[in-house]
């Protein structure tokens, strides 16, 4: 019951922040440049910088065990998730996208950090570098239709496997937690601009949608049922037989229960697909997200 209250607050705090983008965006502030600028240092830097942070840590035996056992459960529910998406979504390839993968990064580690700490985020990694290397390749092909042009090179440069290798590195070597307090400021700076800046972008998104047609759309609550509510439910009960300690299934769970990822948005973008379309996808999830992601840890809680 707690942390459902907990992510009820943080959901209404990162709807305000949305909210801001979107009368940002609408008042000529920030336009489609800036929104996709921001975009990007969130990509390049923000979301590194809490990954490296979160592993900036004393080194345990114990730890290490309980990243694998994240890394291990994160795996079954994006693979639960890609599943259900390309099922009922077969021949829809930006509801599959968006259906498929969920908003762990710019959604689901703001949430953790608030509901769990930031000592949780350190259980997140592994689903947010799992996603973000399958959008690069699987979610790719989804998109258009093809085999996925994204090699090997591109997937080691990406800088969420980058910033995992150096927060393990940092974890392993005991080195993390004896940083600098200069560095470790820096870092702490950085990684507190996530929420905030996700939100805006988030919001900016919003604003480019049309919003008549996106609210009157059935087809797009399907989506949203589907992503919000079929998806988390049969994670949960998955999870359900699964030994794994209770911070652990929560953080994962999360992760997993967020709208869908703004990248179905930048993929639709860089692909020539609906573009307009894929960001009333994000948009809408992530709206009614503020009623379902508490609902959905509130259920948790007594399963």
């Amino acid at each position: 019951m707690e942390a459902a209250l907990i992510v009820l607050r943080q959901t209404v705090v990162m709807f305000l922040y949305m909210f801001a983008g979107y009368i940002l965006f609408r008042t000529d502030k920030l336009t489609i440049r800036g929104s996709k600028d921001i975009a990007a240092i969130l990509v390049w830097l923000v979301i590194p910088a809490v990954i490296v942070d979160s592993f900036c840590v004393e080194f345990s035996r114990l730890k290490l065990i309980q990243l694998a056992e994240s890394a291990l459960i994160s795996a079954l529910g994006i693979g639960i998730a890609m599943i259900i998406a390309a099922v009922i979504f077969r021949k829809h390839p930006v509801d599959n996208f968006g259906c498929a993968f969920s908003n762990a990064g710019f959604v689901g580690i703001p949430l953790v950090q608030a509901a769990l700490g930031n000592e949780a985020v350190f259980f997140i990694v592994a689903i947010v570098a799992m996603m973000n290397m399958l959008q690069w390749s699987y979610g790719v092909k989804v998109i258009t239709g093809e085999r996925s042009m994204i090699g090997l090179k591109h997937l080691i440069i990406n800088p969420i496997f980058v910033s995992i290798i150096i927060g393990l590195f940092l974890f392993i070597t005991g080195a993390g937690a004896h940083l600098p307090d200069i560095i470790s400021s820096t870092l702490n700076g950085i990684s507190a601009l996530n929420a905030p800046l996700a939100m805006l972008v988030l919001g900016s998104y919003l604003a480019q949608s049309d919003m008549k047609k996106m609210f009157t759309s059935a087809h797009l609550y399907w989506v949203s049922a589907v992503r919000l509510l079929l998806i988390p439910a049969v994670t949960l009960l998955a999870f359900r037989f699964i030994p794994v300690e209770h911070s652990i299934f929560l953080t994962v769970f999360i992760a997993l229960s967020t709208p869908a990822g703004a990248n179905v948005a930048v993929y639709a973008n860089l692909y020539d697909a609906d573009y307009p379309y894929a960001c009333q996808v994000v948009a809408i999830t992530t709206l009614i997200s503020i009623i379902t992601l508490p609902l959905m840890i509130l259920i948790s809680s007594f399963v």
